[in-house]
């Protein structure tokens, strides 16, 4: 103990809303509807109030302000920026393990990052600093707490987000929530029209995306009850439906489809290598019915999948990977996609791009990725108003150095002069429902000489003060005369 008395009651929040580790966990699909809820430290209570509404068996302790809480096990359980209050580096220890001695199934584990310290001014104590207020912050970078948590426990966190992190008592479940980040790509699907597939469309539906998502058609148990059901009192069994849906569609549809399944498990594979690599046991089945269908055995998809890491480390590869993606928008320094694009770049790209989320965490407020083929480097960047701004402006990065396992924010919300975007079809997939109307813009743009100079355009002001010289502004992605 450090033998200073610090104000750590004065550190719980009033929250309208979930926390972020909470909210974070929700939307990874980790609280099932029957989960049980415990917030260790839960300081006023709001994340058990707002889980209750919602539906869930919630309680939580805190030493502060809900002392008599019973610490009593549960599927989930949240230490949330909990850690980083305890001025005692021994009592920090004890109380993660005393989580984790709780989570039946999962531990969400968060605490405040360095970056949260820049404006923060207070004096030094051990290894972080008292505040104005008299309570106590340690301040972690992202792979410093991922170390200590596996350190501590003796189990290996998964990074959710920066500062937020998941520990599975079951590694089936660790595998599963590690192959759904794999970013997806369907192919657009052509019907031809056919009256009985036509007519029983609705009950199929549940095979046809199970088919899409698999590359495959599903064993027994795999589809929901009630969908077997309705299945079979439209068409008579599954596998006459599942023969419908091939007479309705074209065998190059499917061999694209089987394509980017394997595409999907070999990135999956690939990142399974950090920490250790699960056996084949240790996945549920319809992961392991995937790769027995597309591979033939797990030992030659791992094999393929080394390959891709090995090539993820080389630059020159990763150079010429970026040079030959017929997505994304491209620098001489680095290759720049829209999220809901990073399924459709090469496959040693996306692997790229995972070494990062393995490091970071998803980052859900980030649209736009910026792949360097320079550096070791991938960056998150969040343009707020993308979709309905016809130029938006940066508002924050985060940048996962893969070289010195660093992960950096800068903000630029306050800036006056932010930088923005041009040519914003470069950035989206070739099935985005807006490219068309981007291009548009685009072409109208270049026939107003508003790119002779592209020195100049690329902050806020230098755009501004284009648009002003040459007569012309922006109504939504319309080019007007002033």
């Amino acid at each position: 103990m450090t033998g200073e008395v610090v104000a750590r009651h004065k550190t719980a929040l009033s929250r309208g809303s979930l926390s972020r580790p909470m909210a974070t966990a929700s939307a990874d699909g980790l609280l099932a509807a029957d989960a049980s809820v415990f917030d260790y430290g839960c300081g006023k209570g709001d994340d058990i109030r707002h889980l209750r509404t919602l539906g869930y068996s919630a309680d939580g302790w805190d030493p502060a302000h809900r002392p008599d809480g019973v610490r009593t096990p549960a599927s989930v359980v949240n230490l949330g920026y909990v850690l980083n209050v305890i001025e005692s580096r021994s009592e920090r220890a004890d109380v993660l393990r005393a989580a984790w001695a709780l989570a039946q199934d999962l531990l969400i584990v968060s605490a405040r990052m360095t970056w949260d310290a820049r404006d923060l001014s207070g004096r030094p104590l051990g290894d972080g600093l008292v505040t104005r207020t008299g309570t106590f912050q340690k301040f972690y970078e992202q792979n410093e707490l991922a170390e200590w948590i596996q350190q501590t426990v003796g189990v290996r966190p998964h990074a959710a987000a920066p500062g937020i992190f998941y520990l599975f008592r079951d590694e089936a479940a660790a595998q599963s929530f590690l192959a759904s980040r794999v970013y997806t790509y369907r192919p657009r699907i052509t019907i031809d029209p056919q009256a009985q597939y036509d007519a029983n469309e609705a009950a199929i539906a549940p095979l046809l995306e199970f088919m899409q998502r698999h590359a495959r058609a599903p064993k027994q148990g795999e589809l929901e009850p009630g969908a077997v059901t309705g299945i079979v009192e439209a068409v008579g069994s599954v596998g006459r439906a599942q023969r419908l849906i091939r007479q309705v569609t074209t065998d190059e549809y499917w061999e694209r489809v089987s394509a980017h399944r394997r595409a999907e498990l070999l990135i999956y594979i690939a990142l399974s290598r950090f920490g250790r690599r699960p056996r084949f046991s240790q996945l549920d089945k319809s992961l392991t019915t995937d790769i027995r269908s597309l591979f033939g055995t797990y030992q030659d998809a791992c094999r393929q999948a080394d390959r891709l890491l090995l090539a993820c480390g080389d630059q020159a590869m990763l150079y010429v990977n970026a040079r030959s993606s017929k997505i994304g928008k491209q620098t001489p320094s680095a290759l720049y996609v829209h999220r809901s694009a990073i399924a459709e770049i090469p496959p040693v790209l996306q692997v790229y791009e995972g070494c990062a989320r393995a490091l970071a965490g998803t980052i859900p407020s980030a649209n736009l990725v910026k792949l360097s083929v320079t550096e070791p480097q991938v960056s998150y960047l969040t343009y707020p108003t993308f979709e309905r701004d016809p130029h938006p402006t940066l508002r924050s990065a985060i940048t996962v150095n893969l070289r010195k396992l660093t992960v950096d924010w800068r903000d630029y919300s306050q800036s006056d002069n932010p930088p923005l975007l041009h040519r914003k079809e470069e950035f989206v997939g070739a099935e985005h429902p807006r490219r068309q109307l981007y291009e548009r813009l685009t072409r109208s743009e270049i026939r107003a000489n508003l790119y002779a100079h592209p020195e100049r355009i690329g902050t806020q002001k230098g755009w501004q003060s284009t648009l002003e010289a040459a007569g012309v502004h922006l109504q939504g992605h319309r080019l007007k005369r002033a």
